[in-house]
């Protein structure tokens, strides 16, 4: 156990691609916690996932030793965090474990959306704060334009700017002095009751669950009897380590440090993000205060290609929830699709990491229904219900209004874009609020709907402006809209899994958008298909699949014309029963390739 004054807690926050995981291995390297042999690029990002995309999705922690000026030995905690809005709840625990952050500025692009959105959320936490400026060996980095950036727009002061270059190690070591000199050590006393917070979970195939703590008061040693205070459930320690990033096993742990515990913990209830950890024999009197529970705002369903791999997809769900706190789902059947889970996300990043990482990591084939919102349904008997589902909307007789969720979106892009930007926000039925120069560059604030947002607005923004604009958003509520359930109907028959829905003005442009892709998918019959798109029962578009036709009249050769006409009405009226009585089956290709519809 350290002395609690010799101990740094700190996170990495920066934009995305703004160089934390590079700075991260550069601290690693300086500190001399890795062999040079071993060395890697990303060291702290194991998923391949996030190897192979160059993003960080899970937020990492490894401990540092530090020989400062001063000729003590100091311990530093450190969390590398994710940079994309997604995984913003990932940032806000870390930097609940932590007494201070490391703000990462790209000394080429400044300061960015998600800089000043994680800037906000340390400044939440009360953290001591310190500016590094990275990148400064390119040939396009302006450290003084960024630096007075900086001062500008997120508010610290450019005199306590450091700058380095993560890339060549330029600027590392007066870095971690500055960590040390800098940031307060943390608090708790050693012979307290033990008061642990439960960081993150992840599941081993060997030793069960995983957990990292972060120690406020007590110790922690292997063979305690330990209790959740969340869950009541108790467990043995079986094994006790620290993360340099390999694992290892340490003594105990004490006040301020980070480490990880394994418990034989086997259920995914019983390890809770946000929960205390404490002495099943002296407990605490009250628990920590937790984290600020994570709010899905992106539902889709999650369907196995073979009904067969259904349990299989209930366990991969089930394990991808221990590892990430912020994923929802609980089970729905559709009618075309079978048996499949409801899911909640954070944003379209995170639905596509969880849908991949299933994929990879369990071998399953899924079918995904179109994304939706939580939407409000307020009913004509003063009652309200919230709506995960578009295929559960009520009757409209019954229903008075329905409310959807708003978000404030901060878009930072340079001035030449701008044009293109406010275009595409008020196409997406955006209410512009605020339109300021920071730092030389355009930042517009717009009022947009969510389920405008959740579809490819991200990937839309990107394209309109080069690649060049940041975005951020914040839900801030509910608001009246005039929303309608939009059903598509094959051959009469409404299919639950492609309805959604859709603000009025825009239910014709997306219905005849479904209609053409299906009429393209759904294979010819020898009956006629009509395809409908239907607010209620208006119909407010419609494609026909022509039927495929036998030529009957090919054995006639010359006589009377009566002949070639009776076999005709006779084919007509055998379709027309057909049709009657038939049934359209939609292949499993067809409907992946509709619900992608929301990406042209």
């Amino acid at each position: 156990m350290t002395d609690t004054s010799h101990i740094r807690n700190f996170a990495i926050i920066a934009h995305i691609d703004h160089g934390k995981s590079t700075l991260a291995d550069r601290l690693i390297q300086e500190c001399g916690n890795v062999d040079s042999r071993e060395l890697r690029e990303q060291m702290l990002d194991s998923m391949d996932l996030e190897r192979e995309r160059g993003i960080t999705i899970k937020a990492q922690t490894v401990r540092l030793t530090h020989a400062a000026a001063d000729g003590r030995t100091y311990q530093l905690n450190l969390m590398d965090t994710p940079g994309h809005v997604d995984f913003t709840y990932e940032v806000s625990r870390s930097l609940a474990a932590c007494e201070g952050s490391v703000l990462i500025v790209d000394a080429s692009q400044g300061v960015e959306a998600q800089t000043l959105a994680n800037a906000y959320l340390a400044l939440d936490a009360e953290h001591e704060i310190i500016p590094v400026l990275n990148k400064i060996d390119l040939p396009s980095a302006e450290p003084d334009r960024i630096c007075r950036q900086i001062e500008d727009v997120v508010g610290l002061d450019r005199a306590d700017v450091l700058a380095v270059s993560a890339k060549t190690g330029d600027g590392i070591a007066e870095l971690l002095d500055a960590l040390v000199e800098r940031l307060p050590p943390p608090a708790g006393a050693a012979d307290g009751p033990l008061k642990a917070y439960l960081v993150d979970s992840w599941y081993d195939a060997y030793l069960g669950v995983i957990v990292l703590v972060r120690m406020r008061d007590g110790v922690i040693r292997k063979g305690m009897r330990i209790r959740m205070m969340g869950t009541g459930a108790a467990h043995q320690v079986d094994m006790v380590g620290v993360f340099t990033p390999k694992r290892e096993p340490v003594e105990a742990l004490g006040p301020g440090e980070v480490g990880f515990i394994t418990a034989s913990i086997k259920t995914v209830a019983d390890a809770r993000v946000g929960d205390t950890i404490t002495d099943d024999r002296v407990p605490a009197a009250e628990p920590l205060p937790g984290f600020r529970p994570s709010v899905p705002v992106v539902f889709c369903g999650l369907f196995p290609l073979d009904a067969a791999d259904y349990e299989d997809l209930r366990e991969g769900l089930a394990k991808l929830r221990l590892n990430d706190a912020s994923f929802h789902f609980e089970p729905e059947g559709s009618a075309a699709l079978g048996q499949g889970f409801r899911c909640g996300f954070l944003g379209l990043l995170h639905l596509e990491i969880v849908q991949e990482r299933l994929t990879r990591e369990f071998a399953i084939d899924l079918v995904t229904t179109a994304p939706s919102v939580i939407y409000r349904v307020h009913l004509t008997d003063g009652t309200f219900e919230e709506l995960h589902n578009p295929a559960d909307m009520p009757d409209p007789v019954r229903i008075a209004g329905v409310e959807e969720p708003w978000l404030r979106a901060t878009i930072i892009a340079p001035d030449e874009h701008l044009g293109a930007i406010l275009k595409l926000c008020e196409e997406r039925r955006g209410v512009q609020q605020e339109l300021t120069y920071v730092g030389g560059r355009a930042m517009v604030v717009y009022k947009l709907p969510l389920n405008e947002v959740v579809f490819d607005f991200y990937d839309r923004l990107k394209s309109v402006s080069r690649g060049y604009a940041s975005f951020d958003y914040q839900v801030t509520g509910y608001e009246k809209g005039d929303l309608v359930k939009l059903s598509i109907l094959v051959n009469g028959e409404p299919v639950d899994a492609l309805s959604m829905i859709v603000h009025r003005s825009q239910a014709e442009h997306r219905g005849r958008a479904v209609c053409v892709r299906l009429k393209e998918l759904i294979p010819r019959q020898l009956f006629r298909i009509p395809l409908q798109a239907a607010i209620g029962g208006k119909v407010v578009a419609r494609e026909t699949i022509s039927a495929m036709r036998k030529d009957v009249t090919s054995k006639c050769y010359g006589g009377d014309v009566t002949r070639k006409r009776k076999l005709l009405e006779r084919q007509k009226e055998g379709k027309k029963r057909m049709r009657q009585f038939g049934t359209v089956e939609i292949p499993q290709s067809a409907f992946i390739q509709a619900l992608r519809i929301s990406d042209q």
